[in-house]
Formats: C-alpha cells, structure tokens, sequence
C-alpha cells in the first residue's frame, strides 16, 4: 500500500469518530453575530408601554370633553396593560387620571382612594416627583368636595401645592394643575388679581404645548374669576377665548359649557336678548351630542331670574 493511500484510508476509517463539524449555515450564523454591522438587540423594549401611554392619552382626552364612561373604559384596559409590564409609574398615572374622572362624576371618596393609592405606590417607588403629582391631585379633590365651603380649605391647599411644585418640571401638566389649583384656591379666597395670575401660569404651559381643551378650560376659569369679581366684560372675553381654543380643538362638549357661561354671563350684565341666544346655542351644541339633561338646564336658564 502506498503511504498517500494508507493516510486517505486512515482519514475515512475515522469518520464518525472524531469532532464532528457544525453544518455550514451554523458557522455563517456565528460569524453574522460576531460582525460588528450586524443589527444589535434592543436593550429594552417599549410595545406595551408606548400601548398603555396611547391609552392613558386617548382617556384624558376623553375626560377632558366630559366622555366620562368613555374615558373610564380606556383607563381600565390602560390599567390592565400597566400591571401586565409591571410599570409602576405608568399604574400611578392611570390612577390618577382615573380619580380625576370619579371626581368629575361626583365620587370624591372614592377619587381620594384611587389617589392615596397611588402616592403609597410613588412612595414605595421613592419618585419625588410622582408624589408632588399625587399630593397635587389629593389638595385638587380636598378643594373641589368642599364646594362653596371651599375658602376654609384654601390656605391649606395652597400651602401644599406651594411645597410641591418646586419637584416638578416647570412645564409639565402636573405643574399647570397645581397653578389652576392655586388659582382656585385663591378665587374661594376671593383674592381675584391672584387668582387669574395662577390661572394666566396655567394657560401658559397649556397654550404653549398645544393642550387646546385645557387651554379652554384655562379661559372658562378666568372667565369666571372675573365674573364673581363684577367685571363682566372681560368675563365675555375671556369665554370668547375659550371658545375659540374649543372650536379649534372641535370640543363640542366644551363649546356647550361656554355658551351657557356666556348666557350667565350676559344675564348678569342685563344683556338679556344676548343671554337667551347664548343658552339656545348651549342647548344645540348639547342636543347634538344627545345630552338631553344639559340642554334642559340651558333653556330653564333662559326664564330664570
């Protein structure tokens, strides 16, 4: 045998005993995540998150045009989808919104217990900031359940709020509702100059980030800072802005609540031709939205002394 052929024949006795070699496409795999072009894997992902924040936006923005039921059903599937990720501040957030609109439909105990819910999980998270948010919401609710009342509780949650917005970022949501706040606190006070300064803060951050229905809202509380205090024409004013930042925003819920402020408004001032047309534009704007209950209320105004 010749010494070339015993070595080939050694090489193909051995098979199938010594290291046996990946397939190809193996190998071509290995050195693909080795290259430095190859695209890297996320650090982190987002799917769910950027999903519970669209959520958490679509039912503030439902609140904020008075769709209460709606905004209460896309909070509760922001929830779900906040404890699937185990997001806490995300669940703080939707809670606190979720507050918001229980207070707006008339439930303050059970606003303040979503929110003392919440401040426990921000504590327990140690976010400074989150917690000024919710102590924000709490001093809102404390004031507001109070209704005319509302002066014996205004020092007080003007001192917490003060103590508060030095932790939040000058132009943040949370910041302008601790200024409509203040801004409250100050008209139960009967202090009218400031109280719109408050307000005028709040429509700032509103006006500047494009918020058009709170930017409204902003006004509409002007509107009626001004009107408790007698001036009654830059009251209309101030609606006549409120108007057009909800006409922009097409808030159609909003735009009814401005034509009955306006009705007031005008009746207060003996400008009662004006007064009945406002309140039948109020009524409208609620019929279209198959509000009966609210339109109602604008026309009894009409004979109402």
């Amino acid at each position: 045998m010749k010494p070339a052929q015993g070595f080939i024949k050694a090489r193909s006795a051995k098979k199938g005993r010594g290291l046996i070699r990946p397939p190809l496409f193996l190998l071509v795999m290995a050195l693909l995540g080795g290259c430095s072009t190859a695209p890297k894997r996320p650090l982190e992902v987002f799917t769910i998150r950027k999903q519970t924040e669209t959520q958490l936006n679509l039912a503030n923005h439902e609140a904020d045009r008075g769709n209460y039921e709606n905004a209460l059903d896309l909070l509760e599937e922001a929830q779900r989808l906040a404890v699937s990720i185990d997001h806490p501040p995300l669940l703080i957030r939707v809670w606190l919104s979720r507050g918001n609109v229980l207070l707006s439909l008339g439930r303050p105990e059970a606003a303040q217990a979503l929110w003392e819910t919440a401040l426990a999980e921000a504590e327990r998270e140690g976010s400074r900031e989150l917690i000024a948010a919710c102590r924000i919401y709490q001093a809102r609710g404390l004031l507001l359940a109070a209704g005319p009342r509302g002066a014996g509780h205004a020092e007080e949650v003007k001192s917490r709020i003060n103590g508060e917005l030095g932790f939040l970022k000058g132009e943040s949501l949370d910041s302008a509702l601790g200024w409509i706040v203040i801004g409250l606190a100050e008209q139960a006070l009967g202090r009218w100059a400031e109280a719109e300064r408050a307000l005028a803060r709040a429509l700032d951050i509103h006006d500047k980030e494009r918020y058009l229905e709170l930017a409204a809202y902003d006004w509409y509380l002007i509107a009626s800072v001004r009107s408790l205090s007698g001036q009654y024409g830059p009251a209309l004013e101030a609606l006549k802005a409120a108007l057009a930042f909800d006409r922009r925003a097409e808030n159609s819920h909003g735009l009814g609540m401005d034509w009955r402020a306006l009705g007031d408004v005008y009746k207060k001032a003996g400008r009662l031709e004006e007064s009945a047309a406002a309140y039948r534009r109020s009524a409208a704007l609620f019929r279209a939205l198959g509000l009966e209950a609210p339109a109602e209320e604008a026309e009894r105004r009409i004979g109402s002394g």
